[in-house]
């Protein structure tokens, strides 16, 4: 940690920061040498909060201290990232400023498997669930835009799946995700890493499993309703739009917000989701009534095979067109740069 902290703040411009997140007095000797570098900063937490609570910290500082920033660049500090590595990726952001910059490893050669199994899985979860095709979704080392930062400290996880939130915030956003290729850098049986496999991986599943479970939860409320007005009425239309506006009204509340966490405003994202509420009454209806004429199936079950093929178009829509909203324009106003490092992270620009 010492070496990183020390050739990060030997690059021009360069200002690191350095959150002792709840190490304990083990190692307040190391955190004491990194006091007494030049352009190093130590801010501690008196126990550990976790990785996503200690990189806000450390972004609220380059936010509050350098208030002319345009990014930082993170980096993890345990031994997994080159300094050459994380001023490459500095480089690349300076070409974009507007954009986040991943710096994805390759996967290649002696990998832990909890390593190469976990960023598959999740690289593949997040490629069906929020359309992005990613290399490395677990990176530490990445470049993010001041507009990113801002949005992310009112995030409120703060443990390993802070850095999967920023990619579905920067989804939403609109933010580019470009990559840099880095070096893979693991030592034998990855000590240095805090990462719990059972524990973290739950918490980072748990941010993209929340998208299927509000999706479910509203087509229970839309079958139950439609099933007890069908039964009462017998009319397939009517029954349908009524169960539909009492989803949707649950629907529409709960996925702008813990969904695709939008902050859209209601004017723009509320017209487009009733237009594609409508349209999908309307498709429902129509497959509903095919179905039940050319298989020998009853109206419930009929409805829920149509809307099963439904759902994935409805939900791409929402992500891509409903739900999203264009990155605040960059001010004109000169940008600083600033770097801040992390027991495991490091932040820098």
């Amino acid at each position: 940690m010492i070496g990183i902290a020390r050739e990060l703040a030997a690059l021009p411009a360069a200002a690191v920061v350095v959150i002792d997140d709840g190490s304990g007095p083990d190692y307040f000797g190391i955190f004491e040498q990194l006091r007494q570098l030049d352009k190093v900063q130590v801010i501690r937490h008196a126990v550990n909060l976790g990785k996503g609570a200690a990189l806000k910290t450390g972004i609220n500082y380059a936010l509050v201290h350098f208030p002319q920033i345009g990014g930082i660049v993170t980096a993890d500090a345990d031994g997994q990232h080159d300094p050459s590595d994380v001023r490459n990726v500095a480089l690349r952001f300076g070409e974009n400023p507007g954009a986040i910059v991943l710096g994805v490893r390759g996967f290649t050669g002696a990998i832990p498997l909890r390593s190469r199994l976990g960023n598959s899985i999740t690289r593949g979860v997040m490629r069906l669930v929020v359309g992005q095709r990613l290399s490395d979704t677990q990176t530490g080392l990445r470049a993010i835009p001041r507009g990113l930062l801002e949005r992310m400290l009112s995030v409120p996880a703060s443990g390993y799946e802070f850095e999967l939130e920023m990619l579905i915030a920067a989804r939403q956003l609109r933010v580019l995700v470009i990559e840099q290729p880095i070096r893979t850098i693991y030592e034998p049986g990855n000590p240095t890493s805090h990462f719990q496999p059972l524990r973290d991986s739950m918490r980072i599943y748990f941010v993209l499993l929340r998208f299927g479970l509000i999706s479910a939860m509203t087509a229970a409320l839309d079958n139950i309703a439609f099933f007890l007005l069908f039964h009462a009425s017998g009319i397939v239309a009517i029954s349908l739009v009524s169960a539909r506006v009492l989803s949707l009204t649950f629907n529409y509340t709960f996925v702008r917000r813990a969904v695709f966490l939008s902050s859209a405003q209601h004017r723009v994202a509320l017209p487009r989701y009733l237009l594609l509420g409508i349209a999908n009454v309307i498709a429902s209806y129509s497959l509903i009534s095919l179905l039940t004429h050319i298989l020998p199936l009853r109206v419930i079950a009929a409805k829920i095979l149509a809307e099963t093929g439904l759902w994935i178009a409805n939900f791409a829509i929402q992500r891509d067109f409903i739900f999203v909203r264009p990155l605040a324009p960059e001010s004109d106003a000169p940008r600083e740069p600033v770097a801040a490092l992390k027991q495991e992270e490091t932040i820098a620009r």
